[in-house]
């Protein structure tokens, strides 16, 4: 085994005073789970490629792109974090080909020198966000369906080399077609939310591919537990609802609990080509973070579409 730091385990859930880096702190993941920190009473460091201020809220921001390795070890040096989440990279499943190196630089070369600084400077843990979309590892068929999905297999591949050879505790956790507030809006389900708000009809795919759903702050207990659970290192452990529930069921819902006579425009997009069709595995999740989805799909979404008739009246006036 390659000689390198000695890394104490991180435990137990309690976060308080626990300096912890979050990378991606502005998306959605990150957002939600700087809060979820804040509460905790973490010391949060939050990485940004672009220059913003600190805020009074126990955000300190730094400047930062994880894609260059000096950066990141020159943050870990001046951090010297006891956790890092890493949630940072452009996050999208089209197939384009010119997406390949923007995906390849920003989530595995990112991912890679994010490891080798942690390795070296010393971490607790780093938590790795992985992606539904991944190829299964027992899969007969394990060709990626998009450059996001390659990059994200390669990431997870190294985290698990650097686990296996380096003894560096990191684990990755996956959470599955995660929505909520302050997704972006391009998303399906804050599209739906906000066509329908503002009378339009929604522009949609046929519909019919089945999605296992699960609701943010399901997600971000998960990402919580995973900082702290013992004996976890070296693991991938999906987040989900263990359940597939169609697209077109989902906007069913959306629109009966919004009480809209707009009608969704299905068919209006194609679908895009090898969608994976993918359930999470529940039993790793509960046997070894003690967690289970508590949001009920419909429970969820209206609690989703509560926050965007807000945020859509209070940018009206």
């Amino acid at each position: 085994m390659t000689a390198g730091k000695t890394h104490a385990q991180f435990r137990p859930r309690n976060l308080t005073a626990a300096r912890i880096i979050v990378t991606g702190a502005s998306g959605f993941l990150g957002s939600h789970l700087c809060r979820s920190l804040i509460k905790e009473g973490a010391e949060i460091h939050a990485v940004s490629r672009g220059r913003r201020d600190s805020e009074a809220d126990s955000i300190r921001w730094w400047q930062g792109d994880m894609a260059d390795g000096a950066s990141a070890r020159s943050l870990l040096q001046a951090i010297k974090p006891d956790a890092i989440f890493h949630l940072s990279g452009l996050a999208t499943a089209h197939p384009e080909r010119e997406l390949v190196l923007p995906t390849f630089n920003s989530l595995l070369v990112s991912t890679v020198n994010l490891l080798t600084a942690a390795t070296d400077v010393g971490c607790r843990r780093l938590i790795l966000a992985a992606s539904l979309t991944e190829p299964p590892q027992d899969g007969s068929d394990i060709t990626p369906s998009s450059p996001y999905a390659a990059a994200k297999w390669a990431s997870g591949a190294y985290a698990r080399m650097f686990h296996k050879l380096y003894n560096f505790p990191v684990v990755m956790v996956r959470p599955f077609m995660t929505y909520g507030p302050r997704q972006d809006e391009r998303k399906l389900i804050p599209h739906v939310i906000l066509s329908l708000l503002k009378h339009q009809a929604p522009t949609l795919s046929s519909g019919r591919q089945e999605i296992d759903w699960v609701y943010i702050d399901d997600v971000i207990d998960g990402f919580l537990a995973a900082a702290s659970a013992p004996d976890i290192e070296g693991q991938t452990i999906d987040l989900g609802s263990g359940v597939l529930v169609p697209i077109r069921v989902v906007v069913g819902q959306i629109v009966e609990l919004m009480d809209t006579e707009v009608a969704p425009l299905f068919n209006a997009l194609p679908d895009r080509p090898a969608e994976p069709v993918r359930v999470a595995e529940m039993s790793a999740a509960d046997a070894k973070l003690g967690w289970k989805p508590r949001t009920p799909l419909r429970t969820g979404l209206a609690h989703t579409i509560d926050w965007y008739r807000e945020r859509l009246h209070s940018t009206s006036h």
